[in-house]
């Protein structure tokens, strides 16, 4: 379905465009410094501090009222996050967020834009190539060692891309496989809105409301890889259940 923009939200889409590059600038430079001067050691800290700050103005300018909605018990131990990618408004709203202590998996083509590659690279993000299967696969099994190491939570979609059928697309395994190998839980997050705000690879979107939910954890201490599949359908079931479908 094709979004229709009033003159106003194309306004403040692009406003919002150049305050978020000018936010990436700034938060580039404030990382080099900080890392240098704590040679390392306050990568956690900028993590959870600095994303909040970095999506409350874009949704502020594009008119985006942002809820959040965490049905945890417990937040203490590491899990892989999940979330449904439908839209370049995920960027901003995994940001608003706020986890502590995780890392997030990136497509590897957004390390040409500098910003991104700074930050990414200086807090230890996870860049894969999503079409190289054997190099997404072996990407994810490197960061096993230090995501146990430094009791990091990960956070992926497990639809791989945006650009998908319908609006749960098919899941990977990579997400599950992490699971157990990790031995780590399950944790989605689903948000409402994004999908009917924007559809583009950019920040062009309508005024709105999102609703991000983080759902309690599942447990994967059972699972094993021999019935993967039926683990992967099962959650999937959830976010369809979820997405009215």
């Amino acid at each position: 379905m094709q979004i229709t923009l009033t003159p106003l939200e194309y306004l403040r889409s692009i406003l919002a465009m150049i305050m978020f590059m000018i936010i990436l600038f700034l938060v580039s430079v404030f990382i080099i410094i900080l890392v240098l001067l704590t040679f390392g050691k306050a990568t956690n800290w900028i993590v959870k501090t600095f994303p909040k700050y970095m999506g409350t103005p874009v949704f502020y300018l594009l008119g985006i009222d942002y809820e959040l909605r965490d049905l945890r018990h417990d937040d203490s131990d590491p899990v892989i996050f999940i979330f449904n990618h439908c839209s370049t408004l995920d960027i901003p709203a995994i940001l608003m967020l706020a986890l502590k202590q995780f890392r997030i998996v990136i497509k590897w083509e957004l390390q040409y834009i500098p910003f991104f590659f700074i930050i990414g690279r200086l807090t230890g993000q996870v860049f894969i190539k999503r079409m190289d299967k054997e190099h997404a696969v072996s990407t994810l099994k490197k960061t096993y060692e230090r995501l146990q190491k430094d009791s990091l939570s990960i956070i992926l979609a497990p639809e791989g891309s945006r650009k998908h059928e319908g609006k749960i697309g098919p899941f990977k395994k990579g997400a599950f496989r992490m699971a157990i190998d990790l031995g780590y839980p399950i944790v989605p997050i689903y948000f409402d809105g994004n999908d009917r705000l924007s559809k583009g690879g950019s920040l062009m979107a309508k005024q709105g409301k999102i609703i991000a939910t983080i759902h309690p954890q599942i447990d994967t201490s059972s699972w094993k890889i021999e019935n993967i599949e039926d683990h992967i359908d099962e959650v999937r079931s959830m976010y369809l259940h979820w997405a009215g479908v």
